[in-house]
């Protein structure tokens, strides 16, 4: 018997929830062949099968939070017991524990949360009290610290009771809803019967699979349709609902002057009235007590400096066009950050160590992570040894990373292992800001616009293409003279590019 266990999801990932099973009990799998897909909250894993064989068992269903090293299946040399089937087990009373001892009802319980996840917020229900489902249909969506776990339907049945209503919490192993598994509830001839929203959305799309619950809740709040998956099969996933929003729509532009046409209504007097009271996510109070706690961890401080960016942009219009013509990828400034960003680490050390318990961890090479902006938030790919690259490489690795990230193809291994990071606030208009640092990472500097400000030079004044720079650091590790060391040097490597080629 060979166990299917949940892979590396990457530094400080320590769950995931299993999205999709791609095979069932019983089913033959060649070695490497997809059996399932783990979501997290950055990326989408693939689990292949660790050897050929036939899946015998799901030990981890569709919905569940699942660790790092979690058993998920376990796959048999010869064929597959039909007592392992789901519809088998659907009638296994020994099985199924939370069975009524008439066999016909069930307890439909709160999943494996996960590791140190105690208790869940029930976010959506998809099914109502005296409608059908079918086995393994979603029936409702629990929000946790970290992820949105989808909890699938036992058995075929019709939902009975529900025990947990929307906005309440459960903890784990708890009680969600009663179910009735008696003949009499076929879940495809009641589907069949009722124009249900639910029946008529997979005919008008002609897909024979369903698409995540929390892809359908954001496409139901938003009013969206017609949504491109990217998920196996072409299910719709969450990401492929984010990026429809992101994107712009050109009828909105013919519509909006039809809409404005009727008279609004008065608008009441009283702000209580014109006011919005939502409670906030699970999600998202997790957010803002992890971002407390960042601050709160590292003695963190932020220093500033400005740089003349005339010199990088100078060199840059004179050589882009044979930059690109000879290596194929355009020359931007992030490049000259990475390497000026390596000439510093050099000499200030302690920006690229990090704290280990009582001990700190300096490192003789530079993995320089660079934050990309994606339509499901901030991503951090890594650029492995930058320091040994070539303004060429490093322009293409930014390019290629930054396009696995914004179409979500980006895995767990490029985003882990940084030792620095670059975050550039300036492409979405910021002058000046201090980031917050990446744990374990003692360091991280922040770009910012270019903006024209009048300077002097040599006692005259002079309009000049400025940027701030802002580095934030551990002072823990880092004392101040080493930050702006960092700072200084790296203002210097940008005012003369010729310092970069120099080693100086």
């Amino acid at each position: 018997m060979t166990e299917v266990r949940v892979p590396t999801l990457g530094e400080s990932v320590t769950e995931a929830t299993v999205a999709t099973w791609f095979k069932k009990p019983g089913d033959s799998v060649a070695a490497d062949e997809m059996l399932c897909e783990l979501e997290t909250d950055k990326v989408t894993v693939e689990v292949p099968a660790p050897a050929a064989g036939t899946l015998s068992e799901i030990v981890a269903a569709e919905g569940e939070t699942v660790g790092v090293d979690a058993l998920l299946a376990q796959i048999g040399e010869g064929g597959a017991k039909p007592a392992d089937t789901p519809a088998a087990k659907a009638d296994d009373a020994p099985k199924a524990s939370d069975a009524a001892t008439g066999g016909d009802s069930m307890d439909v319980m709160v999943p494996t949360l996960g590791e140190s996840v105690t208790e869940a917020t029930v976010s959506t229900w998809f099914k109502k009290p005296g409608e059908a489902f079918a086995a393994d249909e979603m029936l409702c969506e629990l929000e946790t610290d970290k992820v949105s776990v989808e909890v699938p339907a036992p058995a075929a049945g019709v939902l009975s009771q529900v025990l947990a209503e929307e906005g309440s919490t459960v903890e784990a192993g708890g009680k969600l809803a009663v179910m009735s598994t008696s003949g009499e509830a076929a879940p495809a001839e009641s589907a069949a019967e009722k124009p249900a929203p639910a029946a008529a959305a997979p005919d008008s799309t002609g897909k024979d699979v369903e698409d995540a619950p929390s892809a359908k809740k954001l496409m139901a709040e938003n009013d969206v349709s017609d949504v491109k998956g990217t998920g196996r099969d072409g299910r719709v996933m969450k990401e492929d609902v984010l990026k429809a929003l992101s994107e712009p729509k050109p009828e909105a532009a013919e519509t909006a002057p039809a809409a404005k046409a009727p008279a609004r209504a008065p608008v009441p007097a009283d702000d209580a009235s014109r006011e919005e009271r939502v409670k906030m996510t699970r999600l998202r109070k997790t957010i803002a007590r992890r971002l407390k706690e960042a601050q709160d961890t590292a003695a963190m401080l932020t220093t500033y400096n400005e740089a003349d960016m005339g010199p990088v942009m100078d060199l840059r219009n004179e050589y882009k066009d044979l930059f690109l013509k000879k290596h194929g990828v355009k020359l931007g400034f992030m490049s000259f950050f990475v390497k000026a960003c390596c000439h510093a680490l050099r000499e200030v050390p302690d920006v690229n160590a990090e704290i280990d318990g009582d001990h700190v961890v300096y490192k003789d090479y530079v993995h320089m992570g660079v934050a990309v902006g994606t339509p499901n938030g901030l991503v951090v790919p890594v650029l492995r040894d930058a320091h040994l690259k070539s303004f060429a490489a490093i322009e293409q690795e930014i390019a290629d990373l930054g396009t696995q990230a914004r179409d979500g193809k980006l895995g767990m291994a490029d985003m882990q292992g940084g030792s620095f990071t670059i975050s550039n606030g300036g492409v979405y208009g910021s002058l000046m800001s201090s980031p917050i640092l990446n744990p374990p990472q003692s360091g991280i500097l922040g770009m910012h616009k270019i903006q024209d400000r009048p300077m002097a030079v040599k006692g005259q004044v002079e309009i000049r293409p400025m940027m701030y720079l802002a580095l934030s650091y551990d002072h823990r590790i880092v004392d101040g003279k080493g930050a702006v060391t960092f700072l200084v040097r790296v203002k210097e490597a940008l005012e003369d590019p010729r310092r970069l080629l120099m080693d100086l």
